[in-house]
């Protein structure tokens, strides 16, 4: 039926985890290029202790997958990388096409891995005129996170909350010596600084992947992480399953139309509110047939909203009751393409099935052999160096403040990885005005004023003009809290002076207003 199907193509233009998601093939668009590159297939490898030397290319001649003119929405994952390139002569490295280490009279490199909250905010305030820059990412456009939610059930457009990261950094589009590439990293050689890359493939190229290097002077690591799954099984495989509904058993049709939202935090009520605010408004007026059948469930081990306040708590709990949310304590233990079981032993049927249990380290990050924080993220001091390596740098959902630093590993959040994209920025366009940006070459400059993270607040959104606004700096601070219409109207004024650009800010007031309108566009297009 139409919710299903408007669900299905919300989640997956959306990029949540759910799924198929984690498991679809990566693709990519390019345009083509007016000159030829040399991309190699990696064949051999050669183990040394736990470290694995990437050897002997093969050169081929394609179309320039650095191509300028991306346009493409891919959906990916971050491959496993399970090698980590060690120092290998002068002769074995340069049979990798690539970019070669910067000559003397060239502007130092910089090279970003990611396009999240943390990699775009660095970008966008890089000083070109000091530095080149290069951005290594398999998504070309950066996700204003916060409205994501609105994307799955046609309140908001895709593209309205997307901005391209050309538009973020011009200079990716317009330097001749600036690049953005549509690849994953896959290996770094910290030694030699240079990281090697796999680019995106959609099946229309040779079968072997297309791997190849980029030297650097600076690395900025903001490639940040994915879905904690707590090792339960099937929740990759399982999270997301729909069926058509027409001519089946009506036990089976509340099975297939009930939505289960595993997680409390605050992307979980987010979506729980949209959905239910969707059913309650679009779906029970065009499809009235089916409106008795549908239901959606919210399961958190805990309470809802741990870090809000206690009333913001309780007023969220009761509101999605009102608005037809039930509300489950328990503890996935398996997922099944037809059910979940909670550890109680409880069996919950399920048609959708959205995880948002919060992130954890990648597959890329737990392969680099740097030191790690708590939580295995990439530990970094205060001014978000990697001390172990000269010239890296890490921050956003991929790193954490060691131990030794006293500081606790910042949570995984947009404002978070934003104020440390800013902050980085600041410290390369100071020192690289000092002759600092070459490789090496800052080792004994100081970087000025170690990083300090001072929490703006949370908001959430519950659905049906209705949002929770919590101003403490921290769980047990004094200070502001405030929920219904007018946090409501904060929570949309606020995130709409924050999306990037001009052109996606217009988009959203008009989608926004089209909305109230005229109600939610349950097309489905593709």
């Amino acid at each position: 039926m139409a919710l299903a199907r408007v669900a299905r193509s919300g989640l997956r233009r959306s990029g949540w985890t759910v799924g198929n998601y984690m498991s679809e093939r990566n693709t990519f668009s390019e345009r083509v290029s007016d000159r030829k590159s040399f991309v190699p297939s990696l064949e051999e490898s050669k183990v040394h202790g736990n470290l694995t030397c990437l050897s002997t290319a093969k050169r081929l001649n394609h179309m320039s997958f650095w191509s300028r003119g991306i346009r493409m929405t891919p959906h990916y994952q971050f491959p496993s990388a399970n090698r980590l390139v060690e120092s290998e002569s002068e002769q074995d490295r340069s049979r990798y096409p690539g970019l070669e280490a910067t000559k003397p009279g060239e502007k130092p490199r910089v090279v970003v891995l990611g396009t999240g909250w943390a990699a775009c905010r660095f970008l966008k305030g890089l000083d070109t005129r000091i530095y080149d820059v290069v951005c290594i990412s398999p998504r070309n456009h950066m996700v204003f996170t916060p409205l994501l939610a609105s994307t799955c059930v046609g309140t908001l457009e895709f593209r309205s909350v997307s901005e391209p990261v050309s538009r973020i950094q011009s200079a990716l589009a317009t330097s001749p010596n600036s690049y953005f590439y549509l690849a994953s990293c896959i290996g770094l050689d910290a030694t030699n600084h240079e990281v090697y890359c796999e680019a995106m493939s959609n099946g229309g190229l040779p079968h072997e992947p297309y791997q190849f290097k980029v030297a650097y002077d600076k690395l900025v690591i903001a490639a940040g992480a994915e879905p904690l799954t707590f090792g339960i099984k099937g929740v990759k495989e399982n999270a997301y399953f729909l069926r058509e509904i027409l001519g089946i058993l009506e036990e089976e049709k509340k099975r297939l139309l009930h939505c289960v939202i595993i997680g409390g935090g605050p992307t979980g009520v987010e979506f729980s509110g949209e959905l239910s605010d969707f059913i309650m408004r679009d779906v029970q007026e065009r499809y009235s047939h089916v409106k008795d059948y549908i239901k959606v469930t919210l399961i958190e081990a805990n309470e809802i909203l741990s870090s809000f306040d206690v009333g913001l708590r309780q007023y969220a709990t009761n509101h999605l009751k009102k608005s037809g949310v039930h509300l489950m304590r328990g503890v996935v233990k398996e997922v099944h393409p037809q059910k979940i079981i909670l550890s109680d032993g409880t069996d919950v049927p399920y048609g959708l099935l959205v995880w948002s249990t919060g992130v954890g380290p990648s597959g890329f990050i737990k392969s680099l052999n740097l030191p790690k924080s708590p939580g295995g993220r990439i530990g970094v001091d205060q001014w978000l160096r990697v001390p172990s390596v000269e010239d890296v740098f890490a921050l956003g959902d991929c790193a954490g403040f060691l131990e030794q630093t006293g500081k606790p590993v910042l949570p995984a959040l947009a404002q978070v990885a934003e104020r440390q994209g800013k902050y980085l920025v600041e410290v390369f366009n100071r020192i690289g005005k000092q002759d600092g940006g070459r490789a090496f070459s800052a080792k004994d400059m100081s970087l000025g004023d170690p990083f300090v993270y001072k929490h703006l607040g949370s908001m959430a959104s519950v659905g049906r003009y209705k949002a929770l606004v919590d101003l403490r700096q921290s769980k047990d601070a004094q200070g502001i809290s405030l929920a219904g219409f007018v946090s409501w109207f904060i929570w949309r004024s606020a995130y709409l002076t924050r999306v990037v650009s001009w052109r996606n800010r217009f988009y959203v007031a008009v989608n926004w207003a089209t909305t109230l309108v005229f109600g939610r566009d349950d097309s489905r297009i593709g």
